[in-house]
């Protein structure tokens, strides 16, 4: 067991522009609320925050679930922060009607994403090709990508609310056959801490990120101008719709149900040869 790293005077905070994550972190990253030690933020998308986890980059960031199970040697997740629920998962999106989709080209928004982990689950014989997530509508609209031809995308965040304006029609929501095939809310992403930080920092790194978020919640205008200028160009409406759904009960506590889907997740994940098994602890110790 590696001992426990010295504390720096600052701690970087890696989290996505999504406003569900600048809803959770703002009283934070702005002083509102107290920490064991002051946060700088470090704003990136999720694919470059999970490629970054695997090399250890940050202290404590978001991260996919799906990621997440490959880097558990150097990080365990916070019971809060996390983005888990139900009627929150990836969809699948076409230009028309496609049926199966093994053996087809999908967009997908990253390798390390759990929805690219879903999409195997359902189709394994899919093949995919990756860009950032806001490039995967404009990718299916025009059925292609650099080149190559695209017949469906994998759509996150704030896309499932806007994939009719490129008129593209809903082919699966891969959530929804998550819920149905396990009973259990679908885990999409989590806030990782550095395994070697000492077990108290840990959990008053949890308590920080819980009581920013209740916060955001007693205070809810307090955060719109941060969300907004990191809300690239969706409505307002958007924006709202994306902190109701993503945002719930599971982020202030992941809860028993919460960490029974995130084993299921894991267990699933490891049968298919998409994570090593492990019997680190999934959460912090509180």
């Amino acid at each position: 067991m590696t001992s426990p790293s010295a504390l720096p005077a600052t701690l970087e905070l890696g989290y996505s522009f999504c406003p569900n994550d600048t809803f959770i972190f703002h009283a934070l990253h702005a002083g509102l609320v107290q920490g064991p030690l002051p946060v700088r933020e470090v704003l990136e998308d999720v694919q470059t925050l999970n490629e970054w986890a695997v090399q250890g980059r940050l202290p404590m960031t978001k991260i996919s679930y799906r990621a997440y199970f490959g880097v558990m040697d150097q990080y365990v997740a916070l019971r809060s922060g996390g983005a888990l629920g139900r009627g929150v998962g990836p969809l699948i999106v076409t230009r028309g009607d496609v049926d199966d989709l093994n053996g087809r080209v999908v967009a997908s928004p990253g390798a390390l994403t759990t929805a690219e982990l879903l999409l195997r689950m359902v189709f394994p014989q899919v093949r995919v090709v990756r860009m950032r997530y806001d490039e995967v509508m404009p990718a299916v609209h025009r059925g292609e990508y650099q080149g190559q031809e695209i017949d469906a995308g994998l759509i996150i965040h704030e896309s499932r609310f806007t994939f009719h304006e490129y008129g593209l029609t809903k082919r699966l929501d891969l959530g929804a056959w998550w819920e149905q095939d396990t009973g259990l809310p679908l885990p999409l992403g989590a806030i990782l801490v550095r395994r070697d930080l000492p077990p108290h920092t840990q959990q008053e790194l949890n308590t920080a990120v819980r009581t920013s978020l209740e916060y955001a919640y007693a205070h809810p205008e307090a955060a719109h101008a941060y969300i907004r200028q990191h809300a690239l160009e969706m409505s307002d409406a958007v924006m709202q719709a994306h902190i109701d759904l993503y945002v719930n009960d599971f982020s202030l506590d992941v809860g028993d149900e919460g960490e029974r889907a995130v084993r299921e997740l894991h267990r699933r994940a490891v049968m298919m040869g998409a994570a090593p098994a492990s019997e680190r602890p999934l959460f912090v110790t509180l």
